[in-house]
């Protein structure tokens, strides 16, 4: 028998307590192996986060491509600016006005009175009204979104129409 194997021949056997079965320089690559998989479970956390927030995003309106969202909640902030500026005339004045009086009369500081595509128009009957938001073109064809009409009254409430 030989010095330095076992019985069968197979394994080394250690020499003493400075020799190791490991490789040398294995320790050093536990280090940058750490790091990959790191780097891996933060670039999976990433793409589902992505997935899940972005991809999925929900829209406000049913029907609607997520990028009006943006749009329809300016559209929904001027209806309420508007309506609330009708209160207000109501209020001083015991009439509806339509939108030109009331940004003529200074009521309403309105710069602009469309926003991409949606123009406004106040329907008076007394001392109520109603203040609608109507997209001016339809939307193109083969594409499936749709604009909704929105209107608000005096119960401030804002509704889709049709």
């Amino acid at each position: 028998m030989r010095p330095g194997r076992n019985l069968l021949g197979v394994l080394p056997i250690a020499r003493g307590d400075t020799e190791m079965l490991e490789p040398r320089g294995t320790r050093r690559n536990n280090g940058a192996m750490k790091s990959l998989a790191g780097l891996l479970v933060t670039a999976a956390l990433a793409i589902g986060i992505y997935y899940l927030y972005l991809k999925q995003m929900p829209s406000s309106d049913p029907g609607t491509a997520p990028t009006q969202a943006i749009s329809l909640t300016g559209v929904r902030s001027d209806l309420l600016s508007i309506a609330q500026a009708e209160r207000g005339n109501i209020a001083l004045n015991s009439r509806c006005a339509s939108l030109d009086e009331m940004v003529t009369s200074g009521t309403m500081n309105m710069a602009r009175r469309e926003r991409d595509g949606y123009t406004y128009e106040v329907e008076c009957s007394g001392s109520d009204f109603r203040v609608v938001a109507r997209h001016a073109a339809p939307p193109p064809a083969g594409v499936a979104i749709r604009y909704p009409t929105l209107a608000i009254d005096s119960t401030m409430e804002i509704r889709e129409i049709q």
